[in-house]
């Protein structure tokens, strides 16, 4: 239980500083506001710690398997990529790319929510 509570102040900053990130881009009436930002920063924390947590459970060289906690990171990296490159259009008619700000603010704020996961608040915010 005690785990869990610890988990959760790091879920919490996760989603205090990414719902600073989207009120701003709401504040601007961007696609992707204060709830999606907060949700990505909440979920990329989340997976962070739990990528934390199975490493930690897992006895070192337990039946050849190894953890690798760098990949709840790269899963959460590529993930978002994917999501981010959803809100990028480029217009034909106007010769100009929209959406590259609010793409590139999505993949910040899985970066916050990775670093809050971690433990690195100072680096979060």
């Amino acid at each position: 239980m005690e785990t869990e509570l610890h988990l959760l102040v790091r879920l919490l900053v996760a989603a205090a500083l990414s719902g600073l990130l989207g009120w701003e881009r709401e504040s601007a009436r961007k696609a992707a506001g204060f709830r999606t930002h907060m949700l990505v920063g909440i979920a990329a924390a989340l997976y962070t710690s739990i990528g934390e947590l199975v490493v930690s459970e897992i006895p070192p060289g337990s039946d050849g398997f190894q953890a690798d906690p760098i990949r709840a990171v790269q899963a959460v990296a590529i993930g978002i990529g994917f999501l981010g490159s959803g809100v990028i259009f480029v217009s034909r008619h106007e010769d100009r790319v929209q959406g590259l700000t609010t793409a590139a603010s999505v993949w910040a704020t899985a970066a916050i929510g990775i670093a809050a996961g971690l433990e690195h608040y100072f680096l979060a915010a």
